[in-house]
């Protein structure tokens, strides 16, 4: 589960729509931008997210890393580990 501070940079990103690269506990990499938090059917808190024109959703407890793509006045990137 991430702690309350790291959800605030969730927030920020999906408010901003900041394209981001997500490194996932797994290894892979999405490049992608958020639109909004919301639970899949299972529970899971997860950020709901853009790549290349398809919508999915990303389970907030997979992400390892979350790296801002553009230049912003908050922060560039964030470890979840």
């Amino acid at each position: 589960m991430i702690t309350c501070d790291q959800h605030d940079y969730i927030e920020i990103v999906c408010t901003f729509k900041y394209p981001v690269k997500l490194t996932m506990k797994d290894g892979s990499v999405k490049e992608c931008v958020p639109i909004d938090t919301m639970y899949d059917s299972n529970r899971n808190e997860c950020m709901k997210v853009d790549q290349d024109g398809r919508e999915s959703l990303v389970i907030l407890d997979d992400i390892s890393r979350l790296e801002v793509c553009v230049d912003n006045p908050h922060f560039q990137r964030v470890s979840f580990d």
